[in-house]
This record gives C-alpha cells, sequence and structure tokens, in this order.
C-alpha cells in the first residue's frame, strides 16, 4: 500500500482497537481505495465472541441493508452491456406483476424507491423468505400504494425481489449468482461477496450480536407508522433474521453479506478500473450516482435523496448502508470509496461505522489539498 497513507491506516487502527476494547465493539472490519488502489485494511476484534474466532480480512460480515448496493451493481453491470434498461417496465419480462394496475412501474421506478409497493404481508415469516417464488407472487400480487413515481418510500425487503426477480427474467440465472459471476470473480473477491450465501461459506460468517437495534426496531413499530408495513414484527432486519443460516443461505438482495475490503474494491470498479477491471462507464456512473429523486420519505419522515439504486448524500457520496452501522460509499469526485462493517448491531451508539467513514474522508480531502 501507499506510504504516504501510513499515518491514516496508523489512526484507523488505534480507533478501531479503542472501540474493541471498550466493549462498544466486538469485531470490525473498515477498508477505503483511492484511484483503485488500496489505502486502508484495518480489522480488529472477534467473528465470534462465544468461541473468540478473530475476525480476519476474508470473513464475511452480514450487512443488512448495505447489501442493496451489491444488487444495484448487478443492475448497472447488466445495463452496461444492454441487457437491462432501466426505463424496463418490469411486467414486460414477468407478466404476473401487473396485477393491481402495476404494468407502469419500471425497473427505474423500483431503484429509487418510488415503486409505490413497499409493504410486506402483516404476518409474514423468515420462512417465507426462503421461499423465491412465493416472495415473488407476493409481491406480484400486491396491490399498490400510489402511482409510481408519485412518492419515495424505502422498500424495506421489497426491493429485493422487485429487482432480483427482474434480473432473473432477463438472464435466466439468480441474482446471487449474477453477482458472483459478473462482479465478484472479475474483480477477485468471489467467497467475500454475496447476496445468498453458499452453504459451504456459512461457517466462514461472523456471528452477529444485538447491541440495541433490536430495541430500536422496537420503538420504530410503535412509533412510526409505516414502519411495519415495509418491515412486519416477524422479519426485522436485525441480528435475528441477520443470523438465521435459512435467511443467509436464500437470496434476499434487499440484504447482503460481504467483506469490507470486498465491497470498497466493488465501489472502487464503479469509479474506474482495478487491476484492469472496470465495472461500467463514466457516462453510466454519472448517471447511476447522480440525484434521481428527491423529497420527504414514507416510513422514516427524512428528506432523501436516491440515485439508481444507491442514496445520494449531500457530501457528494453514493451507496448504502446497513441497519445497526454497516455502510459502503464511494465519493466520485475523490476517486475514494469508503467500506466499514460490524457484526455487533448498534443503535443509539454515535455509529462508530460514519466516525470512521467521516475519518478516512477528511484524511483524503486533506491530503489531496
Amino acid at each position: 500500500m501507499d506510504g504516504r497513507w501510513d499515518g491514516l491506516r496508523a489512526e484507523v487502527r488505534r480507533t478501531i482497537d479503542e472501540l474493541v476494547s471498550s466493549g462498544r465493539e466486538a469485531g470490525v472490519q473498515v477498508a477505503a481505495y483511492l484511484d483503485g488502489e488500496p489505502i486502508v485494511e484495518e480489522q480488529a476484534g472477534p467473528a465470534d465472541p462465544t468461541t473468540g474466532r478473530p475476525l480476519t480480512a476474508d470473513t464475511p460480515v452480514h450487512a443488512v441493508s448495505t447489501g442493496k448496493g451489491l444488487t444495484a451493481t448487478v443492475v448497472h453491470v447488466l445495463a452496461e452491456r444492454g441487457q437491462l434498461d432501466y426505463d424496463l417496465r418490469i411486467a414486460e419480462v414477468w407478466p404476473e406483476f401487473a396485477q393491481h394496475g402495476k404494468d407502469a412501474i419500471t425497473l427505474r421506478h423500483a431503484l429509487t424507491h418510488t415503486a409505490g409497493v413497499p409493504a410486506l404481508p402483516a404476518d409474514i415469516t423468515p420462512a417465507d423468505f426462503t421461499d423465491w417464488e412465493r416472495m415473488c407472487a407476493l409481491v406480484a400480487a400486491a396491490e399498490p400504494r400510489w402511482a409510481p413515481g408519485e412518492r419515495i418510500a424505502y422498500h424495506a425487503w421489497t426491493f429485493g425481489w422487485l429487482v432480483g426477480e427482474v434480473v432473473r427474467r432477463v438472464t435466466g440465472r439468480r441474482i446471487s449468482q449474477v453477482l458472483a459471476e459478473e462482479v465478484a470473480a472479475p474483480l477477485g473477491v468471489t467467497g467475500e461477496l454475496f447476496l445468498g450465501v453458499p452453504e459451504a461459506d456459512l461457517g466462514r460468517l461472523a456471528r452477529l450480536e444485538d447491541a440495541g437495534l433490536a430495541a430500536l426496531m422496537e420503538y420504530a413499530g410503535a412509533n412510526l407508522p409505516n414502519f411495519d408495513a415495509v418491515a412486519p414484527p416477524a422479519v426485522r432486519p436485525d441480528a435475528t433474521i441477520g443470523g438465521n443460516p435459512d435467511v443467509l443461505r436464500a437470496d434476499v438482495p434487499a440484504v447482503g453479506t460481504m467483506t469490507a475490503r470486498a465491497v470498497a474494491r466493488m465501489y472502487a470498479a464503479l469509479l474506474g478500473p482495478v487491476d484492469g477491471a472496470r465495472l461500467i462507464s463514466p457516462e453510466r456512473l454519472r448517471e447511476v450516482s447522480t440525484v434521481a429523486v428527491r423529497g420527504t420519505e414514507w416510513v422514516f419522515g427524512q428528506e432523501t435523496a436516491f440515485g439508481l439504486g444507491y442514496a445520494v448524500e449531500a457530501d457528494g457520496s453514493f451507496g448504502t448502508a446497513g441497519s445497526g452501522g454497516s455502510l459502503a460509499f464511494a465519493y466520485p469526485e475523490l476517486g475514494l470509496t469508503v467500506a466499514a462493517v460490524r457484526n455487533r448491531l448498534g443503535a443509539g451508539d454515535g455509529d462508530p461505522m460514519e466516525g470512521l467513514r467521516r475519518l478516512i474522508r477528511d484524511a483524503v480531502v486533506a491530503g489531496s489539498a
């Protein structure tokens, strides 16, 4: 790695060592790429606090909705090859989806959380999530809450089946297979970037712990009137469902499992070449990372901006973050990508992973000034 960033790496290492030694974190991975080259790859703590198995750089961590960035990236790789168009009407390739007047909903609506089908049945269970055909049938049969494009509503779970089934109908392959073959393999991160996790890899994963996330979900269900519609009580995105091996094995492409270095490398290959591999063109990068929709979001009531499958933030970054604190973002103007994952899913803890992201971003800004 470039010696110019030795001080940054040392500061990141000190920070995560303190987080782990203080008990605020169990295991943490942090990685960053600059202009296609790794500048940070640090980890600390246990992958499994019950056995002491260490968290290494190649230990995959279930990172909840950070996985939406993997799903979006698959779409853009296919679009780059002419296999998908963002304005494809979903019902053209998935005729059953046209029920209840949903024939005008496009892939663009799904990517920008404006499709109008964010809700799941109140009695949905984790076992249902393991049945792809059942979940796609439920989404196809759903009545839209409003016309496509009319409102932004975080499609917490339905995003995955909406996008994933379009990919399956167009390619004939499960989206986890497309990710493995068209994204992970060219980037040399096979075994570190997953939607559905192969059975053989389950034993390698970090073990998730709850550190306040479940309580936050309970609070959200009681106080946000639309929260339970998108994340019913049995399938709230927390350490319980994220540690369920049946769900982990299944394709549930609203969530994902990854190492920090693999997802940072993936975002770097969106920005430009990484060891000769580039996922999309500069023109497509501008399109997918530019704000496509902005407004008050239906579930959380906050001002939100989305590009095509990624959140777009005020600091010029785009990417995704997951419940409990994991994240992966890219800064096109800086040529920087940052990822941080943790296996102790926290809430109300000051967001240490976001602090690490800012630390790295600010150091790169200062170093390039």
